[in-house]
This record gives C-alpha cells, structure tokens and sequence, in this order.
C-alpha cells in the first residue's frame, strides 16, 4: 500500500472512530457530569493502550527536548479541545457540530501560511474565506435558531488546528502510540481534577457500556489521527476527513432522529467544496 493510500485509509478509519465515540458520548448526554465521564473513559483509553504498548512495543519516552515542548502543545489544544467539542456536542445535533469541524483542512491551510511560512495564492486564500462564509450558514449568528454552543464548536477548530499543526512538526522518530498516550492522559488528569469539584454519579451498567465503547473509539480516533499526519501528502489525504461528514449524518438519523435544515446542509456543502478545491490547487502547486 502506497503511503498516500495508507494515509486515506487512516483517515477514514480517524474520522469514523471519533464519530462513534461522539455518538457514545452525546448518548451519556448530561445524565453524568462531564469531566466524570472524560475521566472515566481516560482510566480505559489508558488501560487499553498501555495494553496494545505491551504488546506491540511500540512506547518510548526518548524523545528531543523540541518534540516534547510540541507534544506539551499538543496535549495543551487536546484538554481545551475536550471541553469545548463535548459541551458543543451534548447541546447541538452530532451532524450539525462535524459540519462546522469540516473547516478543518482550511483553517490547517491558513495555519501553514501563517506559522510555518508557506504559500497561499489568492485562489486558496479566496476559498479560506469562502469556505468560513459556508460556516457562517451553518452557526448563524444573530438568528433566532443561534445556539452559543456553535461558537464552543469553532474554539474547537481553532484547538484541533494547533493540534494538528503540532503533529505535523513532530519528528517522524517520535513513536505515535507515545503521542497518543501523552494525549490521553492529559485529558483523563485534567478530567480527574476538574471533576472533583462536581458530585459523581452512579455509573450504571448502561453508563459503563457507553463509556467503554467511547474509550475504545477514542483511542482508535487518536492514534489513527496522529499517524494520519505523518503518512502521505497532506494535500491527497486531506479530504477523506469529509467522510466523518457522512457517518456524523447517518448516526445522528439513526440514533438521535436529527437532519440538519437546508441552511445547515448548504453551508456544509460550500465549507466540503471550498476544502477541496484548497486541496485541489495544493496538489497542482506540488507538481508544478
């Protein structure tokens, strides 16, 4: 398998597992205060993993002092990451808030430009703000369907563009099953404190069901992601993160009864078309 083909593959696998664990998540809802369900599932996510790095040797911790300060930032934007898309997602419709998270592979493509010092045309800088005028149909700001929970979904495009733009610094020595446990972990510990200051409930046998699956479709979600951004051209896998579009749509019908309105499924299409001509004039640059 050619590393662009096994980079599709990962993202498709990333963008599927993040969804299912949305969906286990979002069923929890707000019967179980959220930093009590984040750490819960941390403690399994941990399990596991430490698990697959016994089996796999597949962890070391000899790692450059510049990878580390990246994956600190990484950890950083995943915590805030955390606590922005979960309070989005138990008070939006699933595919509503993977609509907005669909600005992604812009907002990587301004970041890149930005900090890294590549080239943007005005072609792609005209899809950029094309693109975030499509997420605007989705928000809706000032309108009387406004949820404020759409702007905790745009903090969390902002967060997981650092995330990825740390990823993508990374040295390739840097095993990803140790990112992805540093990332892990820093969401369960920040969850284990903050939750203190909240009463815990009963986990029920329904609750610890939920969380289980969470935990291992997080996990799956977390190192696919990061080995995503370290296989292949970007410009090529880029735009197979649309297919958590699709499962977001389908779960949400499925288990919620939710279908995004016209205006919702406009704006998705414009910020899904605007990605991918980015990606499209990406990859023309690249071989001219």
């Amino acid at each position: 398998m050619s590393p662009n083909l096994a980079g599709a593959v990962l993202m498709m696998a990333s963008m599927a597992c993040f969804t299912f664990n949305d969906a286990a998540t979002k069923s929890i809802g707000t019967q179980m205060p959220l930093f009590q369900m984040l750490f819960l599932r941390g403690v399994l996510s941990t399990i596991l993993i430490l698990f697959l790095a016994r089996t796999l040797g597949t962890v070391h911790f000899r790692i450059r002092r510049d990878d580390w300060l990246l994956i600190a930032l990484r950890c950083v934007a995943e915590v805030v990451t955390a606590y922005f898309f979960l309070n989005a997602l138990f008070n939006m419709q699933l595919a509503n808030l993977t609509a907005i998270l669909q600005a992604l592979p812009l907002t990587v493509t301004l970041g890149t430009a930005l900090f890294f010092g590549e080239k943007v045309g005005w072609r792609r800088m005209l899809a950029i703000v094309v693109g975030f005028s499509g997420v605007l149909l989705i928000v809706r700001p000032g309108t009387d369907g406004f949820n404020v929970y759409a702007l905790y979904g745009l903090a969390a495009v902002m967060c997981v563009t650092v995330r990825d733009l740390a990823t993508k610094k990374l040295s390739k020595d840097v095993p990803s099953m140790t990112v992805t446990l540093c990332a892990i972990l820093s969401v369960m510990v920040f969850s284990g404190f903050a939750s203190l200051a909240t009463p815990w409930v009963p986990v029920t046998p329904q609750f610890a069901g939920l969380i289980a699956l969470a935990a291992l479709f997080i996990l799956g979600g977390y190192y696919f992601s990061v080995a995503t951004m370290r296989t292949g051209d970007v410009s090529f896998i880029a735009p197979f993160r649309y297919t958590g579009l699709i499962w977001s749509l389908l779960l949400g019908w499925l288990i919620f009864g939710d279908w995004p309105d016209g205006l919702t499924m406009l704006g998705a299409g414009i910020v899904v078309a605007m990605g991918l001509f980015t990606l499209y004039r990406e990859r023309a640059l690249l071989k001219g």
